[in-house]
């Protein structure tokens, strides 16, 4: 397949593996910010509201993928690059405070949605998950950090195109991609410092600066991993946690992915088998999917297609790439997932304009979500010595390449340090709920399971049927803010979750059989 796919894939795929948000969710509109008398925050002027001691103007969030957008707070605070050298240079950390609907009547303890990637930004990214949140804003504001190297606090972006010319990139390519990302770099951030360790200092400095006694943390994904080290670091300013897709501390991101993949694919292609209608049409999913990626690495097929947003007749060429990401995205949410079937149904019939038109669809909502060197930054200081390929790899959709390709670039990018006790389990009295999706692909429930052996105030909710990232599913944004307002996981009936339905199989090009 062209390199410029394979590399692309891979980084992607990184992007991907702790944080991408359900783009498809629509977003909450907040009502506009007004001044009025609280007792967490005094508006200095008609456009200026005081937070502690930052100084918030209107701003408005805006997602990617619609016109609306969310109305919110917006402040600085300058943060050293490196902490010990402390008069050295500073980062500029951008923060949004979307507040509660009554600004007089707001807890103390502020909610920090800490979100994915690594790379993502916390303000592009809430206003897709702006709806779980409804709930819990109805008593508590909302803050949202870019974290170092992401969103607008000096992003370690890297966009550069590569020639197509092997079919899998070598190890020397792979360098060279990497060391040409680096040098783009040069002069404004020394990557060194934009490890989850240093993102916690961030945290910590932003609560002080509001003047927060304690805050709510609510991780998603990756950002699992950074409230987890947060909590262990800081647990007196800790107030609850909320994890969402569990990161285990002990996980070296990478190793388990491609399996995890094919399992979640297993789990949600066998609604199809269940499904008697789907099972007539299509037979086996896997299997046909299967033989279009064998199809497809031996020989690329032209497409013509229709452009999904501009409606353009368009031409390229569909590759195992293409596929394998566009498998790998839509099996995130498995209402996406759904269409599947009846996509690998029409490629094995020789029509493939609908999965050439998905697959460029998702890559122009894919694109510039995630900061690519801060990803490497993280991964790179955080996991890639314990980076260790697996022959069984070769067998599955992404294959083996995603952890030679890390190992390669991370050879490349300069590593920051992490703590001695950086894998050690999350162990606090601090009351945790953990979620987890029955069919997520990256952050299976076993991962949730682990994580909440140790915490004796933890309680893990399986949402059946569901993938990644759940906060928004059925009664979750109601749950959610119940244990943030009472701070106990265990007492919390979860009892409507058992209502959350299985998506069926797309049974035909109208949508599922009545």
């Amino acid at each position: 397949m062209p390199r410029k796919y394979r590399i692309a894939l891979i980084l992607a795929a990184v992007a991907a593996y702790f944080g991408y948000q359900h783009w498809a969710r629509k977003p909450e509109t907040a009502k506009p910010s007004t001044a009025v008398a609280t007792r967490n925050a005094t508006p200095a002027t008609a456009t200026t509201f005081k937070l502690g001691n930052l100084a918030f103007h209107p701003c408005s969030l805006s997602p990617r993928f619609t016109g609306d957008t969310l109305e919110a707070r917006c402040a600085t605070l300058d943060v050293p690059e490196n902490r010990g050298n402390p008069d050295g240079r500073k980062i500029s950390l951008k923060i949004a405070w979307v507040p509660a609907d009554r600004d007089d009547a707001a807890e103390p303890d502020p909610v920090f949605m800490l979100a994915g990637g690594p790379g993502q930004s916390a303000l592009q990214s809430y206003p897709q998950s702006a709806a779980a949140f409804a709930e819990t804003r109805k008593k508590r504001h909302i803050i949202l950090v870019d974290q170092r190297g992401t969103g607008a606090s000096n992003p370690l972006t890297c966009k550069e195109e590569t020639p197509d010319e092997v079919a899998t990139p070598s190890d020397e390519a792979v360098r060279a991609h990497t060391q040409r990302c680096l040098d783009a770099l040069k002069g404004r951030a020394d990557p060194r410092f934009y490890t989850t360790g240093d993102a916690i200092a961030d945290l910590e400095a932003v609560r002080q600066a509001i003047g927060a006694k304690q805050i709510d943390l609510v991780g998603i994904s990756y950002g699992t991993r950074v409230a987890q080290q947060y909590a262990a670091t800081y647990p007196a300013s800790t107030r609850s946690v909320v994890l969402d897709s569990v990161v285990p501390n002990s996980l070296v991101l990478g190793n388990e992915m491609a399996r995890n993949l094919d399992h979640a694919l297993d789990l949600q292609f066998a609604l199809c088998a269940k499904t008697p209608e789907c099972k007539q049409r299509y037979g086996e999913p896997h299997v046909r999917l299967d033989a279009l990626v064998a199809q497809l690495k031996a020989a690329p097929v032209s497409v013509r297609y229709r452009d999904a947003t501009t409606g353009e007749s368009k031409e390229d060429q569909l590759t195992e790439a293409r596929v394998a990401g566009l498998v790998r995205m839509y099996a995130y949410m498995p209402m996406a997932a759904s269409l599947l079937p009846l996509q690998l149904n029409e490629a094995a019939a020789g029509r493939y304009d609908g999965l050439m038109a998905l697959s460029k669809m998702l890559g122009e909502q894919m694109e510039n979500e995630m900061s690519t060197g801060m990803q490497l930054s993280v991964i790179c200081s955080e996991d890639a010595g314990e980076l260790k390929p697996d022959p069984a790899d070769d067998g599955t959709l992404m294959g083996g390449d995603f952890v030679r390709v890390l190992a390669e670039q991370c050879k490349v990018w300069p590593k920051g340090s992490r703590t001695a006790n950086f894998r050690a389990p999350l162990k606090t009295s601090v009351p945790t709920l953990l979620l987890s999706g029955e069919f997520d692909p990256v952050t299976p429930p076993r991962y949730g399971d682990e994580v909440a052996k140790s915490l004796p105030n933890g309680r893990h909710l399986v949402l059946r049927g569901q993938g990644h990232n759940v906060i928004g599913a059925g009664c979750m944004p109601r749950l959610m803010a119940k244990f943030i307002d009472k701070a106990d996981a265990k007492a919390l009936d979860a009892k409507c979750l058992a209502a959350l339905p299985y998506t069926p199989p797309f049974t035909g090009f109208y949508g599922w059989e009545p």
